[in-house]
């Protein structure tokens, strides 16, 4: 089974201090930064882009940048994207219609394919030759582009369906994820684990990512039983 990966969503931190902020988080154990890009028009909000990436890119050396873009047409953005240092590209489903040759582009600029769904999105969705080419699937499990909302739980099932169709890929949730909620989300086979405020408001965050990571470690250990 694929091992555990914390990325805490920097959409909960101090964007006066991205750079500062995304270091913490490396100090204190986490190994990739969940970057949401919002466009306005996928999602009602806008958060950030290219330049912003480049910026981090540039001050934090070796980062990670797990690039949720949140935007339609995401085969426009590839370029901008992966010259921003973008080491990861996860795009939505629902704004592709040919997300294979998308996933095609995507690796060809050398970064990582993800494939995202929304909550009111089927597992199905991805099917078995989409899932095989992406290096990532990631299930929503809150609406995209909204915050402050709750856990959905009835997203997780959807986790379990693509963990028994794809037992070596990473799969991620993203959306009220934290201490409280990750059972049942690592008990569904999730592996990669996006948490914003749980972990940045903690006062000691690098005890949440361990305990978020330990977590996922002994559920994967008993999927490998």
């Amino acid at each position: 089974m694929p091992r555990a990966i914390i990325s805490p969503s920097v959409l909960a931190s101090d964007f006066g201090q991205l750079s500062a902020e995304c270091k913490r988080m490396i100090k204190g154990g986490a190994e990739w930064l969940h970057m949401d890009v919002m466009d306005g028009h996928f999602v009602p909000n806008i958060s950030m882009g290219a330049p912003v990436l480049s910026c981090v890119y540039k001050g934090v050396p070796g980062i990670f940048m797990d690039c949720h873009m949140m935007v339609s047409q995401p085969e426009n953005w590839v370029n901008d994207i992966a010259e921003a240092g973008g080491s990861l590209y996860c795009f939505h489903i629902e704004a592709t219609s040919d997300a294979v040759s998308l996933i095609n582009a995507i690796h060809a600029r050398n970064m990582k394919a993800g494939v995202a769904i929304s909550p009111d999105t089927p597992s199905t969705a991805i099917t078995d030759e989409i899932g095989a080419v992406a290096d990532m699937l990631l299930v929503m499990t809150v609406y995209p582009g909204r915050g402050g909302q709750k856990f959905l739980e009835r997203c997780v099932p959807k986790v379990a369906e693509l963990r028994a169709r794809f037992p070596e890929k990473d799969i991620e949730v993203d959306g009220g994820v934290g201490p409280k909620t990750i059972d049942v989300c690592a008990d569904a086979g999730s592996n990669v684990i996006v948490a914003g405020t749980a972990i940045f408001n903690a006062p000691e965050p690098e005890n949440v990512i361990a305990s978020l990571k330990a977590t996922v470690n002994t559920a994967q250990a008993r999927f490998s039983k």
